[in-house]
């Protein structure tokens, strides 16, 4: 499992610095062919792999560091860890920056939070054991970039209760927003298989987030993505509904939302 989050890790390096499979073959001397079926089989020496970190112009430690990072990272947070970041509203804002792999030096630069107080911010994060904050004041996430909130925990209920209607507010229709309702009767069985693809769009915008690290602030800007299923009928036509008939299997709705925002947001399935 480490090998696999190490090469795959190299790989996203390797794309973000904008060096090809045709480039790493002629510096080691192979063909692209070769490269690419290193990769695909994941088949490396750790000679091979210190090469590669070579060419890409990085340490095989910081590789390394960010490989277990992302193998080991949190998939969720607990009830504490969340009421501690709703609990101060700039807390929250450093805790999304630092788990997006923000510095303290670009945090301070694009909000009007002083030094002093971002760094005791931080600290607080790390005891939390949200981030680690390294020596120089070095943030490094301890959460995994797909996490999850809690079901109808703090930072759900918070963005539910302040943000939700601002997120879902614009008409979508400016570049880089996208606005997709569908719905249909599906099996439990093609449920699921909606939801593994779900998994795997939000697996590959994590994987494109970090990606783009490597790319100037300017180049950048704030996304989020919504995506929810859920079975569910609108209450008007819930009240339709003959009384003398036994009810029918509610339609599942895939509901898949692109905007910018702070942060993902993700609705509760309910019986609403």
């Amino acid at each position: 499992m480490y090998t696999v989050a190490l090469i795959d890790t190299l790989k996203r390096v390797l794309k973000g610095r904008a060096i090809t499979y045709a480039m790493v073959g002629r510096s080691l001397g192979l063909s692209e062919a070769s490269v690419k079926r290193m990769f695909s089989r994941r088949d490396f020496t750790l000679y091979r792999v210190e090469e590669i970190c070579r060419i890409a112009g990085l340490e095989f430690a910081d590789l390394a560091r960010d490989a277990t990072a992302e193998a080991a990272g949190m998939t969720h947070l607990t009830v504490e860890q969340e009421q501690e970041i709703v609990s101060d509203p700039k807390l929250m804002l450093i805790a999304l920056c630092a788990v997006g792999h923000w510095t303290l030096e670009q945090i301070v630069d694009t909000y009007d939070i002083p030094r002093v107080e971002c760094i005791r911010c931080l600290a607080r994060l790390d005891r939390c054991r949200i981030i680690e904050l390294a020596p120089d004041n070095r943030i490094r996430p301890l959460i995994n970039q797909t996490f999850t909130w809690l079901p109808d925990g703090p930072i759900q209920r918070y963005f539910r209760a302040q943000v939700e209607s601002e997120y879902l507010s614009s008409k979508f229709d400016r570049p880089g927003e996208l606005f997709l309702f569908v719905s249909g009767m599906l099996s439990r069985r093609s449920t699921a298989e909606v939801m593994a693809r779900m998994r795997r769009v939000a697996g590959d915008f994590a994987d494109l987030h970090a990606t783009d690290r490597v790319l100037p602030r300017s180049e950048r800007h704030g996304t989020s993505m919504l995506l929810a299923i859920r079975p569910w009928e609108p209450r008007a036509f819930q009240a339709l509904r003959r009384k003398d008939r036994a009810p029918v299997p509610a339609g599942r709705l895939l509901n898949p939302m692109l905007g910018q925002s702070v942060s993902p947001l993700k609705r509760r399935p309910g019986k609403d």
